[in-house]
């Protein structure tokens, strides 16, 4: 008889039908928080603070920490990817009548590997296009970048993109493809933008449109149809001189700049955009809702896909529930606007999206295969 050690007995406790269902219960109270939380916080908000989180947190009225109050979907995954492996290795004999349960145990571990890839791997975007015009990126519709663009060539634009993570942390921002050094004074992820009155205070800009406005801090816009306005104040520096400084918005629609040494510069708070190696140019959007009603029944855009380097040209309808899958990226009919003349796709890079099939397909054979044998065996008893 072996010896009750202290390694056997926590592989029992991991490998434990309990664990199973305790695991499998939390699971359903951080869903139920998440459809809750949709509401004060969003969908992309309520998703990330507690399915895609290893805890969650709770920032008690009038104090600036935060505690954590309930395991996340994460450490719930993780401890089920653990027990379902030991219970595997631990509990199932190694046979051809338990080959089933084993197909239908590497499934579920695969499907729990999958939703951490996606969490990981996956990166979601925008691509809105008006009808009859030409897109090659997509938009990041919640993370912001500093677009600072040489324009001095007119037929080309030469952009350096500096992402909102070092915008939000770095107060000098220096890189070889910038004759300056940029100074990030401030940077708010959502303002609040108003026009500068006499007896307010002197503004902070002092080049630009920023120079007439006063720029204020709010707390993040929560509701998937509302979009922030960021703003940052930065000061381009060349040589130990200020070229003036900006306030940059994605409120701003105004273009501003200034001149160095011959050449001509832009600056723009934007949404992080992802260049794409091919375009699609909206050729047709059509829109249908159910009769005697506003409802959508179905939206389609008939698009042109050009990939000259891989000898693409080609037309091709996107519409509900059927995707264009292309390099990786999938494109969805999200949404339209400006009265049917805008159309808008979600475009989706997840590098693991096969592995939910692949996991689906081998819990179900893995089942058909288990009560096959079993049908199989308590047959033959009867016969016999």
């Amino acid at each position: 008889m072996r010896a009750d050690t202290p390694l056997r007995r926590v592989g029992r406790a991991l490998s434990s039908l309990k664990l199973t269902l305790a695991c499998l219960v939390l699971l359903m109270v951080v869903v139920a928080a998440c459809t809750l939380l949709q509401v004060p916080l969003g969908t992309h908000q309520a998703v990330v603070r507690t399915v895609r989180s290893f805890l969650i947190w709770w920032r008690p009225p009038g104090l600036s920490t935060r505690i954590p109050v309930f395991p996340g979907g994460g450490l719930i995954g993780a401890v089920l990817l653990l027990n379902l492996l030991f219970a595997q290795f631990l509990r199932l004999e190694l046979s051809r009548r338990k080959a089933g349960l084993w197909m239908a145990h590497l499934g579920l571990a695969l499907l729990v590997l999958g939703e951490f890839g996606t969490a990981l791997f996956q990166v979601e975007s925008q691509m809105p296009i008006p009808v009859g015009q030409t897109s090659s990126y997509s938009q990041d519709y919640d993370q912001m970048e500093l677009a600072v663009v040489d324009t001095t060539d007119p037929k080309t634009d030469v952009v350096t993109a500096i992402p909102q993570s070092i915008l939000k942390r770095s107060k000098a921002i220096e890189t070889p493809s910038l004759p300056f050094t940029i100074l990030v004074k401030r940077y708010y992820p959502n303002s609040v933008l108003s026009l500068h009155r006499s007896g307010d205070p002197e503004p902070l800009a002092t080049a630009g449109v920023g120079a007439n406005l006063n720029v204020a801090p709010a707390p993040l816009a929560t509701a998937d149809n509302e979009d922030n306005t960021a703003a940052a104040l930065i000061e381009p520096v060349a040589k130990g001189r200020s070229l003036g400084v900006f306030w940059v918005s994605n409120g701003l629609g105004a273009p501003q700049g200034f001149a160095l040494d011959g050449r001509t510069w832009r600056l723009e708070l934007r949404h992080r955009r992802y260049y794409l190696p091919f375009s699609l140019t909206l050729e047709k959007f059509t829109h249908d809702i159910y009769p005697g009603t506003d409802i959508p029944k179905n939206f389609a855009s008939l698009v042109r896909l050009k990939d000259p380097s891989a000898g693409e040209d080609r037309d091709v309808l996107i519409h509900m529930n059927h995707p264009l899958r292309y390099r990786g990226l999938t494109f969805y009919q999200a949404s339209y606007g400006k009265g049917d003349k805008l159309s808008i796709f979600q475009v989706v890079r997840n590098p693991g999206w096969r592995l939910p099939y692949l996991a689906c397909a081998l819990v179900a054979l893995g089942m058909l295969l288990h009560f096959g044998l079993k049908l199989s065996a308590s047959l033959g008893r009867t016969r016999a």
